[in-house]
């Protein structure tokens, strides 16, 4: 089965930017949408909007309240959603094409992560 957000829920995710090396994803929604099971690789998500979304995976559910303006790191995952607030959602997602590098043995890098 293919969970390409893009494929798999085409009136809310677009593809604004991509390369060899990343895939940068327009999502758009409206209190009450809902979309389908997806999977999105490691990502950072940007919020545009502030917004209420409830992500369900594997009999799990959980509630998600974000502001806008923020950028959070998005494990590899697969969900569904549905916009549980009073206001649309708009967020852009860099998902990462590079596989995770392998753990080192030395110092952590430096800056943010």
């Amino acid at each position: 089965m293919n969970q390409d957000p893009v494929e798999t829920n085409p009136a809310l995710y677009r593809v604004v930017f991509e390369n060899e090396r990343v895939r940068v994803l327009e999502y758009v929604d409206a209190p009450g949408d809902k979309t389908v099971e997806h999977r999105h690789p490691d990502s950072v998500m940007v919020t545009l909007s502030s917004f209420r979304r409830r992500l369900t995976a594997n009999g799990r559910e959980t509630a998600v309240e974000l502001p806008a303006g923020e950028a959070r790191w998005l494990p590899a995952q697969s969900h569904s959603g549905e916009n549980i607030g009073a206001s649309a959602t708009h967020a852009l997602f860099v998902e990462l094409k590079e596989p995770a590098p392998a753990p080192s043995s030395g110092p952590a890098p430096l800056g943010p992560a």
